[in-house]
């Protein structure tokens, strides 16, 4: 049985992006255009203009589509905090999916927006630049057990990339190997094997220099302490300090992404309510099969007004709950005495 507990904010990655995200919040909501502003601002162009009219193949590059991801999902929180006046429950920890660590910063207070929005380009630019020079791509495999994967991608020279529920594990590695592995996958007995739409071998040593790129810029940027802890995509622990958190950032290009183990680790720590704030529900559908006992929630960027209404309803709901067991708790010791 699941009782009222912590509260997850988690956000999406690369992947769940499509033209005219974003386009609702900036026309409805000054504090979502105030976002996409000042991600214009710093970056230069009309990042806005990507988000809202494309073109697709423009906006699913990787160096544009790590800052459009991000913007978006801080657009959708700002205006759930407009629309609430600004009495959204906090988080007790924040987590994003690769891409989304970034933007879990910023609500960490971590980053700035303008820095991580820089930051992400920059990450963009040199994983796709790694990822030309290797020629590698990622597949996602349905229906194995991790060891068994794990098996294969020795017998293969591939890789683990992402680890993202029961049954559903993602690897990376150059063309010819990947090649190999979903040979390997089938006849070990693979519900299914899909090539994932990416430009590279992601979360794998082929990002090795874009990895050594990244740790540069990180060096050099401004990171401040974090207000709330950040789960961790590679260890699955939850992170307390910015020292710590620069490591994460730069091991994570070429390390796996364990999102069913964070997932896990927070629910252990008490989380019971996880809201993905973003456009899509990847992350959601992927929590409701690793626990499906815990509550989700979306806060997207199309239907904002009546999730933000459900999330309320929820924390309405919750505090009766808790009331009446104040109430029962209160009565039972009065009738010990």
């Amino acid at each position: 049985m699941v009782h009222k507990g912590k509260v997850a904010y988690i956000f999406p990655g690369q992947g769940s992006q499509v033209v005219g995200m974003g386009k609702h919040l900036y026309t409805n909501y000054r504090s979502a255009r105030n976002v996409f502003n000042e991600a214009d601002k710093t970056l230069g162009f009309s990042l806005s203009r990507l988000c809202f009219e494309g073109p697709e193949d423009e906006l699913t590059q990787t160096i544009n589509v790590q800052p459009a991801v991000l913007v978006v999902s801080i657009a959708c929180l700002r205006a759930a905090e407009e629309i609430t006046g600004g009495s959204l429950p906090p988080p007790d920890v924040v987590a994003g999916h690769s891409l989304g660590e970034y933007t879990a910063l910023v609500v960490a207070g971590v980053l700035s927006l303008s820095e991580a929005v820089r930051l992400v380009r920059e990450r963009g630019r040199l994983m796709n630049e790694a990822a030309e020079a290797s020629h590698g791509g990622m597949m996602a495999v349905l229906g194995l057990d991790g060891k068994t994967v794990t098996g294969i991608c020795v017998e293969a020279d591939t890789e683990v990339s992402n680890i993202n529920c029961p049954g559903q594990i993602v690897v990376s590695g150059d063309d010819e190997k990947m090649a190999e592995f979903k040979r390997l996958a089938e006849t070990n007995g693979a519900r299914r094997v899909i090539r994932l739409k990416v430009s590279g071998a992601f979360h794998s040593r082929l990002m090795q220099p874009a990895a050594e790129g990244l740790h540069k810029v990180i060096s050099e940027s401004r990171f401040s302490e974090p207000m709330v802890p950040v789960m961790a995509n590679v260890t699955a622990d939850r992170l307390i300090d910015a020292g710590a958190i620069k490591e994460e950032l730069a091991a994570q290009i070429v390390r796996c992404v364990r999102r069913q183990q964070s997932v896990e680790s927070m629910i252990a720590d008490g989380v019971t309510r996880f809201v993905e704030i973003g456009h899509g529900q990847v992350l959601a559908d992927l929590i409701k099969r690793i626990n499906p006992e815990v509550t989700v929630l979306n806060i997207g960027d199309v239907d904002i007004e009546r999730q933000v209404e459900k999330w309320c309803m929820e924390q309405r709901r919750e505090h009766i709950k808790e009331l009446l067991e104040k109430a029962i708790e209160s009565e039972k010791s009065s009738h010990g005495r």
